[in-house]
């Protein structure tokens, strides 16, 4: 007997989770017949996917899906639909040969941002059945300094940074909804892409209360269908900017009955922040912002 046979199901799936990801464990599958058998209880998963399939095109990238959605949203055309059923079925397709799934990364081949050059824009956003919370940092490469250029032109610039990192984030909750509808004992979800520019979380409470939800909304789902994307909630946005940096930091939480205001709120803010930026390489600039005035916007629902 080889000495590899004599080792323990339950340690093989630990070397099979830390493998996680996807096309290498189907390729497992191949190996033996025990192999096979196991492969499918893997329960921490990573799946690359390689392109994102549009209605038109298969070379448009998720940011053309996210135009196509924004445009509709503001010139609907009931006859179009921005995101087809296909696009957010294949990773359900692939993930269906696993059985256990527990933890799931999910990363996509592109940011969805195409902005001006020079702007670099970061985000995490956190979700349930709806978005709970989103951190956005954004800054300017080669910037003057000029406050009264800021001042002048900025605020509409970091608007617009927020709305697409909202809708970005809309986007990729919506792309995995049948995931996790069909993987009951899922308890962790990210999606991010390979640019490092955007993150969304689903917890197990948020994953439980999206199930719950969707459960029990049957008409919230085909407005998310006609939109290509998950409705944004009405949102308090509070933005930091520092003119010297050429630096701004948003933080967005979903507007609910008890949201704090004052003292308390600007405390979790900064945790937020902090939890979202602080250990990467943007946390110095973050903790600069968060010293810097605050302002406070409110969004409506889109």
């Amino acid at each position: 007997m080889d000495g590899f046979d004599q080792l323990p199901d339950s340690l093989i799936l630990l070397i099979f989770n830390s493998v996680s990801d996807v096309k290498s464990l189907i390729r497992c599958r191949s190996v033996s017949k025990r192999f096979n058998s196991l492969v499918p209880q893997t329960d921490s998963i990573l799946l690359k996917i390689d392109r994102v399939i549009s209605s038109e095109s298969d070379s448009d990238s998720l940011f053309l899906t996210l135009l196509k959605s924004f445009f509709n949203f503001i010139l609907p055309k009931p006859t179009q639909s921005p995101l087809p059923s296909r696009t957010h079925t294949y990773p359900a397709q692939i993930l269906s040969r696993f059985q256990r799934i527990r933890e799931l990364h999910v990363e996509l081949p592109a940011g969805d941002l195409q902005l001006e050059k020079g702007t670099v824009v970061k985000w995490r956003a956190e979700f349930g059945e709806a978005l709970k919370t989103c951190v956005i940092f954004g800054f300017r490469l080669g910037h003057d300094g000029n406050y009264e250029t800021e001042f002048a032109g900025g605020l509409k610039r970091r608007v617009m940074w927020t709305i697409s990192a909202l809708m970005a984030a809309s986007v990729r909750h919506f792309l995995l909804r049948e995931v996790v509808r069909e993987h009951k004992g899922m308890e962790e979800l990210v999606i991010t892409d390979r640019e490092g520019e955007g993150e969304v979380l689903m917890e197990e409470q948020g994953l439980r209360e999206w199930r719950e939800a969707r459960e029990s909304h049957v008409r919230v789902e085909e407005e998310e269908e006609e939109r290509g994307r998950t409705v944004v909630p009405s949102v308090r946005m509070r933005m930091r900017h520092e003119p010297r940096l050429g630096a701004t930091l948003v933080v967005v939480r979903a507007v609910k009955d008890g949201t704090h205001n004052g003292r308390e709120a600007d405390v979790e803010d900064a945790d937020l922040a902090v939890r979202a930026f602080g250990n990467g390489v943007y946390g110095d600039a973050v903790r600069e912002l968060l010293k810097a005035r605050s302002y406070l916007l409110e969004m409506n629902s889109f």
